[in-house]
């Protein structure tokens, strides 16, 4: 059966950067609250089922989040790992998962090496840079993941810990720090490190002579391919909201994109992605981005798809699915007032049938 890794956001307790950044007690919390609606039929804001506002400090969420994707089909959690020139950020977390081998479940760790800024994206109000320093602040960064790396629940690829480079075109000297890690995972038992990198709106081909692999992120990567009249819609349609302009896009419409493309042309692995749904009004009250005409049933039907396009097309044994948590991009498997634990039915479902019929 193919392995679905949903990508995992640790923003779920305090930390006294954004509480001085965004005011005491923000955590991803903060901004999926207080969401409104911009249309008739916006479904905002995002609220999980039972008021489940958790913290992921607490080792039971935690535990409580790996046995909710083991029971509905999902093979393990790619989290996000934020490191800047020696200083971690939301690290706390994935720390109290590597300690407490009771939480068993595969995992792996997808650094999101861009800088930080005031708004989500294009800001020059800089919160905290990323400038990837030197050859000793690579071997500390690379003596912080070891522990996680050498943990024998995180995912290997080749018998190597595999990590994802999440903007690989922003650091100039990534081959030469990749060269920096292999030689000291070699020198410290294992194998290597299995490099990906992502695919993305900022990035579509490999940029990295020294990485292993591709990863599709969705749906940033399927931006580059869509039909001229679908541009037009998006640039058209969010005129009828002059005081947010949202982007708007249609999701069976975009799925349907994803679902003809071929992985590009490379002699290196691609993994295929996917994605549940997407709405960042929460994060971003002007030009947000917001799907339309979503449903469970859709959902499974495109990610059924793309489950038997990974085996098929890509020939891979992993799929990785954007997301598990990204509760202010409106974009999560966990479950929600409005679909309760649909989604997750959704993708155990299609997992299910995708492999009932490949037989």
């Amino acid at each position: 059966m193919v392995k679905v890794i949903a990508v995992h956001l640790p923003q779920f307790h305090e930390i006294p950067e954004n509480n001085e950044w965004w005011g005491k007690g923000f955590t991803e919390w903060t901004n999926t609250k207080k969401c409104k609606p911009i249309f008739k039929g916006h479904h905002q804001p995002k609220e999980p089922v039972d008021d489940n506002y958790y913290n992921l400090l607490d080792k039971n969420t935690l535990k409580w989040q790996v046995e909710l994707a083991k029971k509905y089909g999902i093979y393990g959690f790619c989290f996000y790992h934020y490191y800047f020139t020696g200083k971690t950020l939301l690290e706390k977390p994935l720390e109290i998962y590597l300690a407490n081998k009771d939480i068993d479940f595969p995992f792996c760790f997808s650094w999101a090496n861009h800088t930080w800024t005031r708004t989500w994206h294009e800001s020059k109000d800089i919160l905290i840079e990323q400038t990837y320093g030197d050859y000793k602040d690579w071997q500390d960064h690379f003596y912080y993941l070891l522990p996680f790396f050498k943990d024998e629940r995180y995912i290997r690829i080749e018998n190597k810990p595999t990590i994802i480079f999440n903007q690989p075109p922003a650091f100039d000297k990534a081959n030469e720090m990749i060269d920096c890690w292999t030689d000291l995972a070699k020198q410290n038992g294992l194998e290597g490190i299995y490099f990906i990198e992502t695919l993305s709106i900022y990035q579509t081909e490999s940029v990295l002579k020294k990485s292993n692999a591709l990863m599709e992120s969705e749906p940033s990567y399927t931006y580059h391919f869509l039909p001229y009249w679908y541009r037009i819609f998006r640039k058209t349609v969010g005129f009828a909201f002059p005081s947010s302009k949202p982007r708007l896009n249609l999701y069976s419409s975009f799925w349907k994109v994803i679902l003809n493309r071929k992985p590009i042309q490379t002699d290196k692995m691609v993994y295929p992605g996917a994605f549940v749904n997407w709405d960042n009004a929460a994060r971003r009250p002007v030009n947000a981005s917001i799907f339309l005409f979503f449903t469970s049933e859709k959902f499974k039907k495109h990610i059924k798809k793309q489950i038997i396009r990974c085996k098929k097309v890509y020939n891979s044994e992993f799929l990785f699915l954007n997301a598990w948590n990204e509760w202010a991009e409106g974009n999560y498997l966990e479950p929600d007032k409005k679909y309760g634990y649909k989604l997750l039915e959704a993708i155990k479902e299609a997992l299910v049938e995708a492999e009932n019929e490949s037989v």
